[in-house]
């Protein structure tokens, strides 16, 4: 396994980590972040990874309707195996509106993963608004606090967001790592490469996931992209392409993968053993320049995720609504829908669904697009596959579920 430093505390991390949001179902149920875990394929497979080296296990307090931690707590982290990993989690910060909240969802969560101290510990899913709002919270003093009790050795924060808001949320704090959204297709999405050198350059570690964009970039590949792959003198699986990409990049530190069986394991391993920074040739980098073109002009709406063309006065996450769109005709029309039904349906910044269908036909967002995307128009092609009547009931079962922690 390779290693790389985390650059403020010359901590070794393995540059693969095992994301625990898709665990193995049980047998006949898709994998997410929804599904409950087939508790003994799941603990025998990361306790495999931890075997070969992966010592950085990600996990979150709703992962897998709020059991990935318990689980992590009972059937992983024991016979020793608690001494060989670092443990992140996540304050679920979408769902916290009362500073009371915060301490006991942490005290929470190191009941449920039976342990004193979490390693690596994060502010979930932070974006400028978010950020605001647990500022007023009074977030700051209870991170310092927890750092001071050595109730957690590092904190840091995940980021979906504008590269301006990462920016303003990296100098907000002493953090000492970022988690960012980072893969072939989002390059200048989101935190994007230059907010990512913005925060190495500033010393953090840099931890990317969705490096498969959830699986997308190793599943269901359009042909004309995957004819990229199959022509090129190197043969590689999608998979491989992808992670070596995001790994030949110096400023990352560890990539997360939500591994869920035993074939995804080892290749990773393999992969995340060999690919070291800036190994990449330039005829590697043009093949990954081909397939990512091929790939976008497959997309159903080019959306970048620059996200420009917010924030909507109506609440619609519009780059989400269009990664997830993409998504259902690329890869998983599942995984897709749960993932708008987070985006749009439950995890929103109020607790209220915020639908395209909800759009007041402004136009605004259209004048700031940099793509020139007529959105109203591609809103239609989202109602149609994302948001029928199935889909806004089952979001609010889930937002019923999310919103516990509001009462708390």
């Amino acid at each position: 396994m390779q290693y790389r430093t985390m650059p403020n505390s010359n901590e070794k991390l393995s540059a693969l980590g095992f994301g625990c949001m898709r665990l193995p179902a049980p047998k006949g149920r898709h994998a997410s972040m929804f599904s409950s875990i087939d508790k003994e394929k799941a603990a025998k497979q990361i306790r495999h990874a931890i075997d070969r080296g992966v010592n950085y296990l990600d996990t979150a307090y709703p992962y897998h309707a709020g059991a990935s931690e318990s689980f992590l707590g009972e059937y992983v982290l024991k016979d020793g195996y608690r001494e060989k990993v670092n443990i992140a989690t996540k304050l679920p910060c979408m769902t916290i509106n009362k500073k009371e909240s915060i301490e006991e969802i942490f005290n929470k969560q190191l009941k449920k993963l039976q342990v004193d101290y979490i390693d690596y510990y994060l502010l979930h899913s932070l974006s400028g608004s978010v950020w605001d709002k647990m500022l007023s919270l009074d977030v700051l003093n209870f991170m310092d606090n927890i750092r001071k009790q050595g109730k957690i050795r590092h904190m840091g924060f995940s980021f979906h967001g504008s590269k301006e808001d990462f920016k303003k949320i990296v100098d907000g704090y002493s953090w000492e790592f970022a988690m960012v959204q980072f893969n072939i297709l989002d390059e200048h999405a989101q935190a994007s490469i230059d907010g990512i050198k913005y925060a190495h350059g500033k010393g953090l570690g840099i931890i990317v996931m969705e490096p498969l964009r959830g699986g997308s970039l190793a599943g269901k590949i359009p042909g004309e992209a995957l004819k990229i792959y199959d022509n090129a003198p190197i043969k590689r699986s999608p998979a491989d392409w992808a992670l070596r990409w995001v790994l030949n990049h110096p400023e990352v530190t560890v990539v997360l993968s939500g591994m869920n069986n035993e074939d995804h394991v080892n290749e990773n391993i393999k992969v995340a053993s060999e690919a070291l920074p800036n190994s990449f040739t330039n005829n590697e980098l043009t093949i990954i320049d081909n397939f990512k073109t091929a790939y976008l002009n497959s997309m159903q709406v080019g959306c970048t995720g620059c996200a420009y063309c917010m924030p909507c006065p109506e609440g619609i996450n519009i780059p989400n609504a269009f990664l997830n769109l993409n998504s259902y005709h690329i890869s998983s029309k599942l995984e897709a829908k749960m993932f708008h039904i987070l985006n749009a349906g439950v995890q929103t910044i109020d607790g209220k669904p915020h639908w395209t269908k909800t759009c007041s036909n402004c136009g605004e967002c259209e004048k700031m697009c940099p793509q020139g995307i007529k959105i109203r128009e591609a809103f239609r092609l989202v109602q149609k596959d994302l948001e029928g009547l199935g889909t806004r009931a089952l979001s609010k079962i889930f937002r019923g579920f999310m919103n516990r922690g509001k009462k708390r």
